[in-house]
């Protein structure tokens, strides 16, 4: 009973941090023509300004193992858009009343419990620089917390950035 019990709690820990990311791409692209990237210029990320250069520090890192160099004249270009929401709490407490004999009724409230649960939505497109055609998308989905040190801050973000380009460039498939 205590290791089910272990088990559980380790799962549910594990759970919490979860970055989930769904990915979308141009099947006709060949990815191996692009080596070089830029932003675009009127990117506006959602992002705190020390967040937004923690996301620039993690992309030059993971985009940099992936062979792709910062260039003024790129291949693709990057958009980023960053949106943080609160979802509702999952734990509430029951209160009960009801009512007895012949006739009967009864009233129930749910209490919750905690504090919302707060994610935050990272999006990133990838476009044909020459084309003006967007090839690559990726939307993940991570737990925030607003209280977390810079350094926790730090390592979410290049965990995030990373997670995002696990799946980049695609396989292709013939």
């Amino acid at each position: 009973m205590k290791s089910l019990c272990f088990s559980v709690l380790c799962m549910l820990m594990v759970s919490c941090g979860v970055v989930n990311v769904n990915y979308d791409y141009d099947k006709e692209t060949d990815f191996s023509s692009y080596t070089t990237y830029s932003y675009f210029g009127d990117m506006e990320t959602g992002l705190s300004d020390f967040d937004e250069r923690r996301l620039m520090n993690a992309m030059e890192i993971t985009l940099k193992s992936k062979g792709l160099l910062f260039s003024e004249e790129p291949d693709l270009l990057i958009n980023v858009q960053s949106l943080v929401s609160k979802g509702q709490v999952n734990n509430s407490v029951g209160v009960g009343v009801g009512g007895g004999s012949s006739i009967g009724g009864g009233v129930s409230v749910g209490i919750p419990i905690g504090r919302p649960n707060v994610s935050r939505t990272i999006t990133i497109d990838l476009v044909d620089a020459k084309k003006d055609v967007l090839i690559w998308q990726a939307v993940s989905e991570s737990p925030f917390k607003e209280s977390d040190t810079p350094i926790v801050k730090e390592q979410k973000m290049q965990e995030v950035i990373a997670k995002i380009f696990t799946k980049y460039p695609p396989k292709q498939r013939k």
